[in-house]
């Protein structure tokens, strides 16, 4: 397929996340798709949906954006309108920043004639932090003549486990993915397991299924900084990790309770630290109070939050193994990145793992604390046949890259 005139990302996402700590996640994607293609040979073009209205910026502005994500001290002041609504924050100042940038800005109602007017064609709209999905701008999207709509789904779940989610967010979900079936021209997918789930609910919906196409995201692991590791962590007699947002789905119940076993059964300066690394999500009250109770009965379960990436990749390389209990993933990068750092794994034998990880990992259903209690002793205690398999099978491991990933996509879009 020949390259189009323009490309226009959508950067909806990543302005949202301004100020909010490291990115994660789907946060992670949409920087990285940023990065590569404002250095390609096609145009590009930023796309932001702000409070007041759409901006849109030549891709040079990549640079500021960029800048702010890392920096948002640096930021200037919240606009007029927002200081009188008292909206001051780095998200609001970080949009006040971009409107100075704009090429061009317009009303939600009128993206149509934004777009017609000043992007060359034909162009390729791309968004992968699924943020934009709504279905008013993608219907408007639609109305642009030459303009292909490509998007990233990163997985189902919402619809595979509502309970799993935000309040209102199954429905909101639901309109969205509707909406992306019924505009889209390519579909992007971030493996085979999320291909297939796309496939699954656009049969039972009966909704058609634009050209899927699967690539693996990429994994840049940031190098590991022992310095920048807290000097107050209690890492001593060894310490596993546990990687993401607190939220119902990532099982972290499962790892307080076999904790709550060990300490029943070994004296506590025996027992290896658990290290909950994220901030806290939503619908996980009762977690919350037992993270809460062990943060004010000593060091072996400590949960923190808004550690850099260089320190978070030094945790891991001296983990005794990542732990990842989820009920449900779309990819996990996390799990990639302690492979690509040579760190053990244990995790739910979730179709996505499975197809990244092949036999690389130690797998335990999330509903068997009494398999994971076993197989974390075994991990803690250095011996057995899991240390021996992780060995020789760790060589095998396959790290997509973002060039492999590009590779792949930029061909269709």
């Amino acid at each position: 397929m020949p390259d189009p005139a323009a490309r226009l990302l959508d950067v909806t996402r990543l302005v949202s996340r301004v100020g909010l700590g490291p990115l994660t996640g789907v946060d992670r994607v949409e920087a990285a798709y940023l990065d590569h293609l404002r250095h390609g040979p096609v145009p590009l073009y930023l796309l932001c949906r702000t409070s007041y209205g759409y901006l849109l910026l030549r891709g040079a502005e990549a640079e500021f954006l960029l800048a702010a994500l890392s920096a948002p001290e640096t930021l200037p002041c919240a606009g007029w309108l927002d200081r009188l609504r008292g909206r001051r924050g780095p998200k609001m100042r970080l949009e006040a920043g971009l409107r100075t940038r704009a090429m061009a800005r317009t009303r939600h109602r009128a993206l149509t004639r934004l777009i017609t007017r000043h992007l060359p064609v034909p162009a390729c709209y791309i968004n992968v932090g699924q943020t934009s999905l709504r279905p008013e701008t993608l219907r408007r999207l639609r109305r642009v003549p030459g303009l292909r709509i490509t998007a990233m789904l990163h997985d189902t779940i919402p619809l595979d486990f509502p309970q799993f989610a935000r309040e209102g967010e199954p429905e909101r979900f639901a309109a969205s993915f509707a909406a992306t079936l019924n505009t889209a021209d390519l579909i992007l997918a971030n493996s085979a397991a999320t291909a297939a789930d796309l496939a699954r609910h656009a049969a039972r919906l009966g909704l058609p299924l634009p050209p899927v196409l699967t690539a693996h995201l990429g994994v840049t692991p940031t190098p590991p900084d022992p310095a920048q590791i807290p000097g107050d962590l209690d890492l001593l007699p060894g310490y596993f990790v546990t990687l993401g947002t607190i939220e119902p789905r990532k099982n972290h119940a499962l790892l307080l309770d076999v904790w709550a076993k060990m300490l029943a059964e070994i004296p506590e300066e025996q027992v290896p630290r658990l290290l909950i690394l994220g901030r806290r999500g939503w619908r996980n009250e009762a977690v919350f109070a037992r993270l809460d109770q062990a943060a004010r009965q000593g060091h072996v379960v400590q949960e923190r939050s808004g550690l850099s990436d260089a320190a978070v990749a030094a945790l891991l390389t001296r983990a005794q193994a990542l732990l990842m209990p989820s009920f449900a993933e779309g990819f996990g990068l996390p799990l990639l990145e302690a492979a690509a750092l040579g760190t053990p794994i244990i995790a739910t034998p979730l179709p996505a793992t499975q197809e990244l990880l092949g036999n690389s990992a130690i797998y335990a259903n999330p509903d068997a604390p009494y398999d994971w209690l076993q197989k974390i002793k075994r991990l803690a205690g250095g011996a057995g046949t899991d240390c021996e398999t992780i060995g020789t099978e760790y060589q095998k491991i396959v790290i997509p890259t973002w060039t492999e990933h590009f590779n792949i996509v930029l061909k269709k879009t």
